[in-house]
């Protein structure tokens, strides 16, 4: 089931680590993702086709500075929803404020961000 692709940050470096050793590609995205939209759908579907696993990280409720009321979802919520697409591997919450230290922990082969033009 989607649920078990929640997991803790250290457990999802060490994961990405040994799909690295099997020669895998892994793709990280990084974000909110608190009201999922299409765009969202577009991206992740994009970066999955990079690589062999996309591992995505979540932005802690602590962090997200979308305006008052936000995030709409916690991060367990979030984190499912996120879990339930087919396209991911894996979703971690992250509990700092960016997400370099996911990247220096996960070590991607690519690192895919979103651009959002009118």
């Amino acid at each position: 089931m989607y649920k078990e692709k929640i997991l803790s940050l250290d457990t999802l470096a060490e994961i990405a680590e040994n799909h690295r050793q099997q020669g895998k590609k892994i793709i990280l995205c990084h974000g909110c993702f608190d009201l999922l939209h299409i765009g969202h759908i577009r991206y992740l579907n994009k970066a999955r086709s990079l690589g062999d696993e996309l591992l995505v990280t979540l932005t802690a409720d602590d962090y997200v500075n979308k305006g008052p009321g936000r995030p709409v979802f916690p991060a367990n919520l979030r984190a499912e929803h996120i879990a339930a697409l087919s396209m991911i591997s894996y979703v971690a919450v992250n509990h700092a404020e960016t997400a370099v230290n996911v990247i220096n922990k996960i070590k991607p082969h690519f690192y895919v961000i979103t651009l959002m033009t009118l």
